[in-house]
């Protein structure tokens, strides 16, 4: 390529020997340099090769000068020696000679050294371009030059290849690698990098003997933590889960092995008792299904809104008055806490008076439900133990609240003026007062010590104190000990003692609340709201609480959500507050349902803004689902899972119409069935599509994947045409019975199984199922046809000739679309199947018309080698008798 010239150095035109005046130099081009290389076979061979000029830049030829055309190379493969004892070719001596003479003579008559003659020539070109030499000279050297590069150019165009032999081959090699690396980065100025160092990886065969672990095999506690995949546990249907050794935490402390081959498959614990939890979900959802009306959403999914008519009294009717079950008093508590009831107030009324009488009667339904509650831990007659103190005995009925049985027991044992205090319970703020005076007066004389422990516990509680009742301190220093008035007693009846005799009767129940969590977190003696099932000693072992957690009950969790507004559903919806399960979801997703879906009281806390959605009958001017919550949809597959882990199919998808989302609801939906596919019988199958309105195609979809999974193929294809899924039953008919039909030959079925499919909506119809319909066609109907048309003591009819001429012309095209009908070539039956019908549809266009298939097409036709010779006769015999007649 041409070049540029520029110094190293920025020296102007007249230092270089240049005038403007100057008219232009003959351009010269440099000789070319022969360097002598090896071919891939190791043989020498030569390459022309020209050397940069010192201070020269690359650039296009067109933008420099017109050059002429490269001279046109010549095989030289021939080795002289030359007079410096090297070896040369022949051209290349003669040619150095020459151009070393021409130089010498050029240089000698312009007096400038060699190297600077070949940069006059560009000088020319600038001013015929109108450039200012010496700013383009400077411009070269600043855009395209390096003093470095420059200098070893320069060395490099001295050195020459004269001296440039097979010996110097390698130095001038290293060299040009060296001064291309020095000229690409002098001219782009490129950073590179250098690539971070990666260390080898080395693996060793380690024999048995010399292993880390020989002899220790059976030190891997956990080999599903140890190895990963080798080991691990793996879930199933129905919450079963397979696992060796034994199941453990990564820090448990486990005796047994997993270094073993048996394997173990358990189903996991969803609930403390399944026969329980099954029992209590056939109690409470059919309730649920009653009052829950099931219509098809916009884009046609069913989903099951439940009714505002829906209530905790109706849930309270199914257990009897003498049950004191959690689940009894759960739902007790949401009546007296949540349940509209009516005052029984004229429309007139101040609204701040019907406020101030809901208020009141709200607080006495809590009340009434917490003497209910605390009843059997009290005892009905706790007279009948002769061996607790009466004062002690009067005491416990305080802290049921059980007034009027107090009073009997004083009454019973002699202490009247304790009879009359106890009849006061409840009183006003003077009251109160007045025992707060007398138990200062006991303590001031000191005559604390001489009265009984209970009958001062007593008078506390009485006066309103629920921490301890000081005791007085003698002269000596010593002190009379206190006595704790709530020690001992569980939450519920230290949270009555601050209902009943802390608070006034005024007080709101968002006050009384308050007031026993200050006392629980701040006090000592006070207890802490425990889940129910804490408070027994016959807790399941099968679950541990987690690591500071706090779980509270859940009927201190309802309290909570009526006394403080900023509490969610997210926080009473915990498992274990209700049961020891994490995992039985049984009362929070019916808790959730009547208060979120029915009552509207509270939310879970990620639910979206509201979406306005129409009612399912138009009743109500209420959305149905007010935006979207997460929390919500987990919540309804979890207890779908827990009741499909039971075998409740009809109740974990009555479960599952409640998700929010059509999308997540209809998958969810159909995972279910297809899981449960083994169970749907009649009865079943009636019930989900009668109550539960599942489209039937969903059912027959998950009943045919069953069966084909089965093997049973014609079953799950008469399932798919039930369903009304003519799209899965034209792609099964077509991959795996019509060729298994075909094989037989019986064409009626064959007809059948897409007689049923045709007029209805198919992917690629008319290239597959109609193929098959148009192959029982011909073999059905040309056979009579043509004896009807051929025969010669018959009067041809020309509507017969005419459907037969198009039943025979469309064998030509039934041959050119069966091989990508039956394409699999792996499966024998679309081989044998494919021959089959070639073979049929050939022999009748041969007994018809054998000149409609040409040569040409026969070769494409996939078919045996005895069917193509008899078509091959059959089309030369027609030919000869057409050309006879």
């Amino acid at each position: 390529m041409a070049r540029f010239t520029a110094l190293a150095s920025d020296s102007s035109d007249e230092d270089l020997g240049y005038n403007d005046s100057q008219s232009p130099a003959k351009i010269i081009p440099p000789p070319p340099r022969h360097v002598l290389t090896l071919n891939a076979a190791g043989r020498e061979q030569t390459s022309d090769d020209t050397p940069s000029d010192a201070g020269s830049s690359k650039m296009d030829e067109d933008e420099l000068m017109r050059s002429p055309p490269p001279r046109r190379r010549r095989d030289r493969k021939v080795l002289v020696e030359g007079p410096d004892g090297e070896y040369y070719h022949p051209h290349e001596l003669e040619h150095t000679d020459e151009s070393d003479a021409e130089s010498s003579s050029r240089s000698s008559s312009d007096g400038v050294p060699p190297h600077q003659s070949r940069d006059a020539s560009l000088m020319p070109w600038a001013q015929q371009a109108g450039v200012d030499t010496q700013r383009l000279h400077v411009m070269q050297a600043s855009f395209f030059r390096a003093p470095e590069e420059a200098e070893a150019l320069r060395q490099l165009d001295t050195a020459g290849p004269s001296g440039l032999g097979i010996r110097g081959l390698c130095s001038w090699s290293s060299s040009l690698e060296h001064l291309i690396h020095i000229q690409q980065k002098a001219l782009f100025s490129l950073d590179i990098l250098a690539a971070d160092f990666r260390p080898l990886r080395k693996y060793a065969r380690v024999e048995a003997a010399s292993s880390f672990v020989s002899g220790a095999e059976g030190a891997f506690v956990d080999a599903g933590l140890a190895f990963g995949r080798s080991f691990r546990a793996g879930w199933g249907p129905g919450g079963s889960l397979v696992y060796v050794g034994r199941i453990c935490g990564p820090y448990g402390d486990c005796k047994t092995t997993a270094n073993t081959p048996i394997v173990t498959k358990s189903v996991f614990p969803v609930s403390h008792s399944d026969e329980e939890a099954e029992i209590l979900s056939g109690k409470l959802l059919p309730l649920h299904l009653s009052r829950t009306p099931i219509a098809f959403d916009s884009d046609g999914v069913p989903f099951a809104n439940p009714s505002r008519d829906l209530h905790f009294a109706a849930f309270t009717e199914l257990f009897p008055a003498s049950d004191h079950s959690f689940e009894a008093l759960l739902f007790r508590l949401g009546h007296a806490l949540f349940d509209d009831f009516d005052l029984c107030l004229h429309s007139s009324v101040d609204v701040d008076v019907k406020n101030r009488a809901y208020a009141v009667r709200r607080k006495a339904a809590l009340s009434s439900w917490l003497e209910d509650a605390i009843a059997p831990t009290v005892g009905a007659d706790p007279r009948r133990d002769s061996g607790i103190a009466p004062a002690a005995q009067i005491f416990e009925l305080l802290t049921g609240h059980q007034v009027e049985q107090a009073c009997d027991v004083a009454v019973a044992t002699g202490n009247l003026r304790l009879a009359v205090l106890i009849a006061e319970t409840g009183g006003d703020q003077p009251f109160r007062d007045f025992l707060d005076h007398q138990l200062e007066l006991w303590r001031d004389q000191r005559v604390d010590v001489h009265i009984d422990a209970d009958i001062r516990r007593i008078y506390g509680l009485l006066a309103g104190y629920l921490d301890k009742v000081e005791g007085s301190t003698n002269p000596n220093g010593e002190k009379n000990p206190d006595i704790p008035i709530a020690q001992g007693l569980d939450w519920k009846r230290v949270f009555g003692l601050h209902l009943w005799y802390a608070s006034r009767l005024d007080a709101p129940i968002a006050q009384v609340f308050d007031a026993y969590e200050q006392s629980w977190k701040e006090g000592e003696n006070t207890a802490i709201p425990v889940p129910h099932y804490h408070e027994s000693t016959s807790a399941s072992p099968l679950w541990g609480s987690p690591p500071n957690s706090r779980v509270y009950d859940a009927l201190y969790n309802f309290i909570r959500l009526y006394a403080d507004p900023e509490c969610t559903l997210s926080t009473i919806c915990d498992p274990l507050s209700y049961t020891p399960s994490p995992a039985d979801y049984t009362l929070p997703w019916h808790i959730y349902i009547l208060l979120s879906r029915c009552m509207r009281v509270r939310d879970f806390a990620d639910r979206d803004e509201l979406a306005d959605v129409m009612d399912h009958d138009g009743d109500y001017d209420y959305p149905a689902v007010e935006g979207h919550s997460p929390s919500a949809d987990l919540l309804a597959s979890s207890y779908a899972h827990q009741l499909e882990r039971l075998g409740l199919v009809q109740e974990a998808t009555f479960v599952l119409l409640h998700i929010e989302s059509s999308v997540g609801r209809e998958k969810a939906v159909r995972d279910l069935l297809l899981r449960s596919a083994p169970k749907l019988d009649d009865w079943m199958t009636r019930g989900l599509a009668g109550s539960l309105k599942i489209p039937l195609a969903w059912i027959n979809e998950a009943m045919a994947t069953h069966h084909l999974n089965n093997g049973s193929i014609y079953e799950a294809y008469q399932l798919y045409l039930r369903g009304g899924l003519y799209n899965a039953a034209h792609e099964l008919a077509v991959l795996e019975l019509a060729p298994e039909v075909a094989i037989r030959d019986d064409i009626v079925l064959l007809q059948s199984l897409f007689e049923k499919i045709d007029g209805h909506p198919v992917d690629s119809w008319h290239v597959r199922g109609k193929a098959y319909l148009d192959y029982a066609a011909v073999m059905t109907k040309i056979p009579g046809l043509r004896a009807r048309v051929q025969d010669p003591d018959i009067v041809p009819d020309a509507s017969e000739a005419r459907e037969l001429d198009e039943l025979v012309r469309n064998i030509p095209k039934l041959l050119g679309i069966l091989p990508d009908l039956l394409c699999d070539r792996g499966n024998p039956r679309h081989c044998a199947a494919l021959s089959e019908m070639t073979a049929n549809l050939t022999r009748e266009l041969d007994l018809t018309r054998p000149s409609l298939l040409s040569s040409n097409q026969l070769r494409a036709v996939i078919t045996d080698e005895s069917t193509k010779l008899q078509h091959l006769q059959a089309s030369i015999a027609d030919r000869f008798l057409s050309s006879l007649r």
